[in-house]
């Protein structure tokens, strides 16, 4: 399967991106949990286990599983010339302003041969006692008197194995983010470059590009079939990128998608996106979390008459109502993330239970610690899929964040 199809959320999932977390963990301290969206430091050791566990339920069920590290050293080895390129794009993203720095860094990253650890090594991030001793204080400078040799120079890069955000799959086509955040802008390079040299992926359609000028993730879009879009207006995605992707998807020739329902969220860290709090399971149900049932505001975001221009258009009717009209069935079943009781909502949805990865249609990969909403959603007729969580969860994010996929049926 080359290129991208993916015009549903429960249909079946043939093949998926993953980043299996590695050493970039390691570089995560009290200090920079906050800087690096992080509110605990998972144990690498375990949190390697569960995302293994969460790669074999995936392959057991006939998913294609392919890991973003393998893809973009696949692009280096087919393409070599490139790699000077890539090294000076990624020391200059990482902020590495002092010039002796930058001479060092690309000196110690081009000494790697073998491009897989090299990529590997980007993601984990450089340490200055890791550069040869002579190149530590060429100077003398009072930067590196004062600071000594134990700080990052090249930080790290642990919010890699959620997948979804950095970039998302529309049909045929593909979105490479801005993201919100300036520790995770970093994280696009490697989808940017993918999808402009990857024998596979490198005539996809973009209808996003990272050098776009406002914040859009992931996690915010949803594809609720192949002329529908679900978007969030979030924490993390503002609505000036959305009416931008609006109008270059309505502006594409080969896009089918014709329909963009925004739907605004509560902007905090609990909700950061729209599917830590809503995704669609079924044909006809979705989780959501009901600390935002209620009102909800919806855009429907249409083509105009008038090119380059779209129609936006505020919603009168529920959240049900429109989802069962775009979905075409007599209604939608919203399950409740904790089965609607305040404290246990709370506590799973923090530990990411509305965050489902939908498989094929009624069959979901869940986190095990949510067991009350995963009981729920057994008993509305689900097949549950539980793995190993209790690192992966650290990062908040479920298995719909630790998954691009890349082609459903």
């Amino acid at each position: 399967m080359r290129g991208i199809h993916i015009t549903s959320e429960i249909k079946p999932l043939r093949k998926v991106l993953l980043h299996r977390p590695g050493r970039e963990l390691l570089n995560l301290t009290p200090n920079t949990l906050d800087e690096l969206l992080f509110d605990d430091i998972p144990y690498l050791k375990v949190a390697e286990e569960e995302h293994d566990a969460f790669a074999n339920v995936l392959r057991t069920h006939g998913v294609e599983v392919v890991y973003l590290e393998d893809l973009v050293a696949e692009v280096l080895d087919i393409n070599p010339s490139i790699r000077r390129q890539f090294l000076q794009q990624f020391i200059a993203e990482a902020g590495i302003n002092a010039s002796k720095y930058q001479a060092f860094i690309f000196d110690y990253l081009d000494g790697i041969t073998d491009n897989r650890q090299l990529v590997l090594k980007t993601m984990e991030g450089i340490n200055l006692n890791e550069l040869p001793r002579e190149q530590r204080h060429i100077d003398n400078s009072l930067v590196d008197l004062v600071r000594g040799d134990n700080r990052i120079v090249v930080k790290p890069m642990p919010n890699l194995y959620f997948t979804r955000d950095p970039f998302e799959s529309i049909g045929t086509g593909v979105g490479v983010n801005r993201m919100y955040s300036v520790t995770r802008c970093r994280e696009t390079i490697y989808g940017d470059y993918i999808f402009k040299y990857h024998p596979d992926f490198k005539d996809t359609v973009r209808y996003y590009d990272r050098h776009n000028p406002f914040h859009i993730e992931g996690g915010d879009v949803l594809n609720l079939n192949e002329n529908t879009l679900a978007i969030g207006i979030s924490q993390r995605t503002e609505p000036d990128a959305i009416e931008l992707m609006a109008k270059n998807i309505f502006a594409a020739p080969d896009a089918r998608i014709n329909t963009i329902l925004a739907i605004r969220i509560p902007e905090s860290r609990a909700f950061m996106h729209l599917d830590t709090v809503f995704t669609q399971i079924d044909y006809d149900k979705f989780t959501v979390h009901p600390g935002i049932l209620g009102p909800m505001e919806v855009f429907k975001i249409t083509p105009s008459d008038t090119a380059g221009e779209v129609c936006i258009e505020q919603q009168e009717q529920t959240l049900e109502q429109t989802l069962a009209q775009t979905l075409g069935v007599e209604h939608v079943t919203l399950i409740k993330c904790g089965g609607g009781d305040h404290i246990t909502a709370e506590r799973e949805q923090w530990n990411d239970g509305s965050n489902t990865l939908c498989i094929a249609p009624g069959v979901v990969i869940v986190y095990e610690r949510n067991n009350v909403t995963n009981a729920i959603l057994r008993d509305n007729g689900l097949t549950v899929l539980e793995i190993p969580s209790s690192e992966l969860s650290r990062g908040r994010g479920g298995p719909r964040c630790m998954s691009m996929p890349l082609w459903r049926d």
